[in-house]
């Protein structure tokens, strides 16, 4: 045992132990997205990146270890007024990330609640600028205009909001039965808006039917009557074209021998039918001394068809 205690003591082994604590503690292995601070006798000396850093043992230390990532932090439920001087309940979430980790550990004390009650702080300003109604309708206008706000205050931290995200706006009771009457009502409303718009639409409909209606009889009646017309121009055009046939043939049939006798027979026919036509419509009938001639009358009326003919 004394063997191996002297052993163990010995001066080489003593500064191999001595040297790898020393290494040890010079070496320093930072993180991604991490950032050291080394103060040096208690005042600020340098901030170590990620990657392999070395320090002076037994003077230098890490001071502050800061990350560099995005962080999110929930912002406890506060009571907050509106410009209508109505009463809130909100709460959020705030989302931001270290720029300088110099100024986020000498700056102020401790960054994250700095900033949480920053947002309180301001959360509860930017809602007693607005009306009730506004805060749920222009809710990204909100965000927005927090977000702007913390960023001009928390500067000199080091410190750069990202976003803010309201969570739960909650008004009072009383409020909220005012609000579900509103709603309410105006849901009733529209209903009746697009019930009268419907019944508007079909009376519109209605009218334009039989409005086509009217039309399209309109324009069958006009149709028929030019067909009709169309119809009875052909047919005269059809009976004249007949006649004048007839009247041709009957003029070439004339021009010929047998064609005056057969004229004269047929006015001689004509007139004694004319005569008996007369006799019995009145006992007394006055005719030409020659009128009971059908000869002298036949060789008249033949007289005037060959005038005719030879003009």
């Amino acid at each position: 045992m004394e063997i191996l205690f002297d052993y163990i003591l010995t001066p080489e082994l003593f500064i191999l132990i001595l040297v790898v604590i020393i290494i040890k503690s010079s070496i320093k292995f930072v993180p991604q997205n991490r950032a050291y601070l080394i103060e040096r006798f208690g005042k600020f000396q340098s901030t170590k990146e990620a990657g392999l850093n070395f320090i002076v043992p037994f003077i230098d230390r890490v001071a502050a270890d800061r990350s560099l990532k995005e962080q999110a932090v929930d912002v406890p439920e506060q009571s907050a007024i509106t410009k209508d001087n109505i009463s809130l309940h909100v709460d959020g979430v705030l989302y931001f990330r270290v720029l300088d980790p110099y100024k986020a550990t000498y700056g102020v004390d401790n960054y994250v609640f700095a900033v949480t009650q920053l947002a309180q702080t301001t959360m509860r300003s930017e809602l007693g600028k607005m009306e009730l109604d506004k805060t749920f309708e222009e809710r990204d206008q909100l965000n927005t205009n927090i977000v702007t706000s913390i960023n001009d205050a928390s500067g000199p931290w080091g410190i750069q909001v990202l976003r803010y995200e309201i969570k739960d706006i909650v008004p009072p009771n009383s409020v909220m039965e005012a609000m579900e009457a509103q709603m309410k009502a105006e849901r009733v409303k529209r209903a009746q808006i697009l019930e009268s718009e419907g019944d508007r639409q079909a009376a519109i409909n209605r009218a334009e039917g039989a409005k086509q209606s009217v039309v399209l009889a309109a324009q069958a009646d006009k149709e028929e009557q030019v067909l009709r017309a169309e119809g009875e121009a052909k047919a005269i055009l059809a009976v004249a074209e007949a006649q004048a046939e007839a009247l041709r043939k009957i003029g070439e049939a004339a021009d010929t021998e047998k064609g005056q006798k057969a004229i004269q027979l047929d006015l001689a026919t004509k007139a004694i039918e004319a005569k008996q036509a007369i006799a019995k419509e009145s006992s007394i009938v006055l005719l030409p001394d020659n009128a009971t001639d059908a000869a002298s009358l036949v060789t008249q009326a033949m007289a005037i068809i060959n005038k005719m003919n030879k003009e």
